[in-house]
């Protein structure tokens, strides 16, 4: 099929692949593949054993329905909401993309679950403040999984680098450099999650790609 003046393909045909990459998970599959690769060249295990997780709301174009779109009142943003959990490198492991009003710990409840399930070696997870309460027990009794959480000291004045949040926070970063993820322009939360993969896929494809250092394996 021919594409346009400029020589970029037909988008139907584009989109026709994405979307039947994304609902048969080569997308998720292809991501997966490439992160176990980033980790040995790290000289780490391809599988991990400790993660990092967090949420990030995002503003929603007028192509988000407003059955998948709410207004997050803390950070107050109308849009939605990123949540993912990473390893210890920064590195993707599972994403679930929700209404911005949907709350941290509510979400985390299916997000944990999915990833134990997909990552058994881990044992652990670091979370903010926002995944206090009963979650931290449920973890624990439903999961056998360690949620701990780091929080600010009361003697903490302005911006403080945390232990182990900041790895998670600088993903959330990464993403942002991505145009398409500036703000959330798809019509069906799997195809934000798919373009955050895709947008990891491309960072790790890139770091794979640099000459190792001199004196390392």
């Amino acid at each position: 099929m021919a594409g346009d003046a400029r020589g970029l393909p037909c988008w139907g045909r584009v989109y026709a692949f994405f979307r039947r990459w994304r609902d048969h998970g080569l997308i998720t599959e292809f991501h997966d593949r490439l992160r176990g690769r980033v980790r040995e060249r790290e000289g780490r295990e391809a599988q991990p054993t400790a993660g990092i997780i967090d949420a990030q709301s995002v503003k929603a174009a007028a192509s988000v329905p407003s059955v998948s779109r709410g207004w997050d009142g803390g950070k107050k943003v109308g849009g939605r909401k990123r949540h993912i959990v990473t390893d210890c490198l920064g590195l993707l492991l599972v994403v679930t993309v929700t209404a911005a009003n949907i709350g941290d710990r509510d979400a985390a409840v299916g997000l944990l679950t999915r990833l134990r399930r997909l990552h058994r070696d881990i044992c652990l997870v670091w979370a903010d403040g926002g995944y206090t309460g009963g979650l931290v027990d449920w973890c624990r009794h439903k999961l056998a999984l360690t949620l701990e959480v780091v929080k600010r000291t009361d003697d903490m004045a302005g911006f403080v680098v945390l232990p182990r949040r900041w790895v998670v926070e600088r993903t959330f970063a990464w993403l942002m450099h991505s145009r398409r993820l500036a703000r959330d322009y798809e019509t069906l939360p799997a195809s934000s999650e798919a373009m955050i993969r895709w947008s990891m896929v491309t960072r790790m494809g890139r770091r794979l790609a640099r000459p190792r250092a001199a004196g390392r394996r």
